[in-house]
């Protein structure tokens, strides 16, 4: 019925046998096509995944180097003496210096404890060794952007003579973005432990681990 319908009375068995006969090779390409179509569209590059990797290892190392320098002062942002094993207090400095400003900051001052110098560098070392490895990069995404979303306000950006010189988007913000790329693209699969990491009995349960 319907497309034969058009046909011609005059030999339309013997042209509907025929275009029978011919249909399921027409199928089973138009099958084909629909089934490789998604992978070439949505597949990435042996390049675009390794730029992907080199990204998450660069960011994975930017929160790492922050716990090593913060925790042992390695005299680069942190000197030797306002180290974390020599009694310095990382988060609560930040906290209560004069680079926290805006509305935001009784609340930030208010806060500075020895427990948010404990979870601020449990995050960093957490993130920075979780996002290096290639395990683990949607929490770590979003435990690295909480923290660089907090730093984000604490500092105010918005007020004049803050320490960002861009009203909206700093460093921070590029941080979190990052951590949120390469935990979107699986760039732990390539140059780390992510595909062994989601093959474990408990990540393939809470995927929310991957």
């Amino acid at each position: 019925m319907g497309v034969w319908d058009s046909q011609p009375n005059v030999r339309r068995h013997g042209r509907h046998q025929s275009t029978q006969r011919k249909l399921p090779m027409a199928t089973s390409t138009t099958r084909g096509a629909a089934v490789t179509a998604p992978a070439a569209t949505t597949g990435t590059t042996l390049l675009q995944r390794r730029t992907l990797a080199v990204l998450r290892l660069a960011i994975g190392f930017i929160f790492l180097w922050a716990f090593l320098d913060k925790t042992f002062g390695l005299g680069f942002s942190t000197p030797a003496e306002r180290a974390w094993l020599n009694g310095g207090t990382p988060a609560q400095g930040f906290l209560n210096s004069p680079g926290v400003t805006g509305p935001l900051q009784p609340f930030f001052v208010g806060i500075a404890s020895p427990l948010v110098d404990f979870l601020f560098m449990l995050g960093m070392i957490a993130v920075g060794l979780a996002v290096m490895l290639g395990v683990g990069l949607r929490v770590s995404a979003v435990a690295g952007s909480l923290i660089m979303v907090f730093m984000y306000l604490a500092e105010w950006p918005f007020a004049a003579g803050a320490a960002s010189t861009n009203p909206l988007v700093d460093y921070h913000i590029i941080y979190a973005l990052a951590l949120i790329v390469v935990a979107v693209f699986a760039a732990g699969d390539t140059w780390g432990f992510g595909k062994t990491w989601k093959a474990l009995p408990i990540v393939q349960k809470y995927t929310w681990l991957i």
